[in-house]
């Protein structure tokens, strides 16, 4: 297996399943650039060995993950001015720049890896516990199954941390119903594992200390169909739900996010200093929120 300097990968049962694990604990998984490009070579490594069935996502250390990564030193490292540059910097100029880096940089590392995930060649299980927010549940969602530990908690706290209508990947509609959607990303609340398994979100609650073991089972049972029936399966639904409008419903509700971030941008440009290269700080999205935290929203990375 290749070595990673963000996530850790393991082969089981003779290659038959791949463990992909977000190893990034200190920062609670929090998806820097650096982890989505590994994480998408991780994945395309497990789809193009016939020998693999089954590929299981989880996360090292206390929680799946905290959303994207908006503020530790490898990511702003990332932010580094240049055309690879992750987060683009405001300048006295204007944002019209900034903005326009911004929406390719979100299609690529965030949009686009994760359609590709969802749409992977392979049988694919999110193995999740603790927290899940914001675009940790972008990871979640585009695997096809979602197993959890009876602790977890799931939330996307972008409309009330930062003033956002979602993220990138929008499937909260097709994951938690219309209405739900509009409650929790209007009120910032969270819902627990019990609730994300009656809305059918989640197939599989398995206590915390039993959750790597529980999965490996669930992974085998699923590992044994052949490889044709499984993909077969797998290419039916998601065709089905792509025929209800989901792929449409991606492509168009990703861009009011970039045009989200724009208006954001500019009127709350008051209320933020100009970011400058020279001075090392990274654009808006790394400063505090202008909107309090709700007691009973959950804190972590925004996306």
């Amino acid at each position: 297996m290749a070595e990673y300097e963000f996530i850790s990968t393991e082969a089981l049962d003779d290659g038959a399943i791949v463990r992909i694990m977000l190893d990034r604990p200190k920062q609670r998984n929090a998806q820097n650039r650096g982890l989505l490009v590994e994480l998408n070579d991780a994945f395309l490594a497990a789809e193009a060995d016939d020998k693999v069935r089954v590929v299981i996502l989880g996360g090292m250390g206390p929680m799946f993950s905290s959303g994207h990564d908006v503020g530790s030193k490898q990511a702003i490292a990332e932010q580094v001015p240049g055309p690879e540059q992750h987060v683009t910097w405001r300048t006295n100029g204007g944002t019209r720049e900034g903005v326009e880096r911004l929406y390719l940089q979100e299609w690529h590392y965030f949009f686009q890896n994760t359609r590709r995930w969802r749409d992977l060649r392979k049988i694919t299980i999110a193995q999740v516990h603790g927290n899940v927010f914001s675009a940790g549940l972008m990871l979640m969602w585009a695997c096809d199954l979602i197993v959890a530990a009876d602790d977890t908690v799931f939330a996307d706290v972008v409309g009330q941390r930062l003033g956002m209508c979602g993220m990138e990947y929008f499937a909260h509609p097709w994951e938690f119903g219309p209405r739900k959607t509009k409650e929790l990303m209007l009120t910032g609340d969270s819902i627990d594992a019990d609730e994300a398994h009656r809305l059918g979100m989640v197939s599989k609650i398995f206590p915390p200390d039993e959750l790597g073991d529980r999965t490996l089972e669930f992974a085998r049972r699923i590992a044994s169909l052949p490889t044709m029936t499984a993909l077969m399966i797998k290419e039916s639904v998601n065709q089905t739900v792509d025929n209800m409008g989901f792929a449409n419903a991606l492509n168009s509700t990703f861009t009011l996010h970039e045009l989200n971030h724009a208006h954001w941008s500019v009127a709350h440009e008051d209320r933020f200093p100009v970011a400058r290269p020279e001075d090392g700080v990274p654009d808006w999205r790394a400063a505090p929120s202008v909107m309090p935290a709700r007691r009973d929203s959950p804190g972590g990375a925004p996306s």
